[in-house]
């Protein structure tokens, strides 16, 4: 969390009063890389102003149904009760598909397991393999360190593995505490967006990530493995959304042509 909060930091002075400046909310999946377009995009617009935070794709959403954002990032579609939300407020929303991400599913580094099926990783997460002693040689409770049900990343595990989570796993308010909680826990997993673990790797020593194989007996595929991500492979992949006001679209929409460029 404490990562998120500098970010917002950062970029607040890209905030101002005058009715050009953009309010971004949204996916803490989305955050950082949305933060490092618009700082790439004030290098080439330095008349642009954004502010950027997170707190989930829900609270993104909501956001734009408050008129307290210009764009929400989103790690999932709008659900069939939002779009009702939108018609009956008459707001018409614009969506933009800007990006492809993983999931990955984290645990500490010292965990003999390399890699796990779709099967084991789902009676993990609802909470019927309660114990690492299940399927490796040590002996630990599983401590499962998730997000809020407001988060769009949750509600995709949810709805890929066709489960409901454990009500033991814990809450966690964003990917930097996931991955913080995995690193001082031995005995914890987690999943967080792939961008968090695959560009830092000396600061994530301490965590190890799983390969994902959907079948016992099947390939197991790393969401850090850019093959693996351009080729569809990987079990836990999707787009990632943005949705904008279209009253807001022309202030937008030099920023969104420059996220979809080669550049960005």
């Amino acid at each position: 969390m404490k990562k998120l909060l500098v970010v917002i930091g950062i970029f607040s002075f890209f905030a101002c009063s005058k009715n050009t400046s953009v309010k971004m909310k949204g996916s803490d999946t989305e955050v950082n890389l949305a933060v490092n377009l618009a700082e790439q995009y004030t290098k080439v617009n330095p008349d642009f102003s954004i502010a950027i935070s997170g707190g989930g794709s829900g609270l993104g959403i909501t956001s734009l149904l408050n008129g307290q954002a210009d764009i929400a990032n989103s790690s999932r579609p709008l659900s069939d009760k939002e779009i009702e939300q939108f018609k009956k407020a008459n707001i018409e929303v614009k969506t933009v598909v800007f990006a492809e991400d993983a999931t990955a599913f984290i645990v500490h580094k010292d965990l003999p397991l390399e890699e796990i099926d779709l099967e084991t990783l789902g009676k993990i997460l609802k909470g019927d393999i309660k114990n690492w002693s299940e399927i490796t040689d040590i002996d630990l409770p599983i401590n499962i360190y998730g997000r809020q049900s407001s988060s769009g990343t949750h509600s995709f595990v949810k709805k890929k593995l066709k489960i409901e989570f454990t009500n033991a796993a814990k809450e966690m308010t964003g990917n930097a505490q996931i991955l913080e909680g995995v690193k001082a826990d031995k005995s914890g997993i987690g999943y967080v967006g792939a961008g968090y673990v695959a560009h830092e790797i000396n600061e994530n020593a301490l965590i190890k990530i799983l390969k994902i194989k959907e079948k016992p007996d099947s390939q197991a595929f790393s969401p850090i493995d850019k093959e693996t991500i351009n080729n569809s492979l990987y079990f836990f992949q999707r787009p990632l959304y943005q949705f904008v006001l279209a009253e807001s679209w022309e202030k937008v929409k030099p920023f969104i042509d420059f996220e979809k460029s080669t550049k960005g």
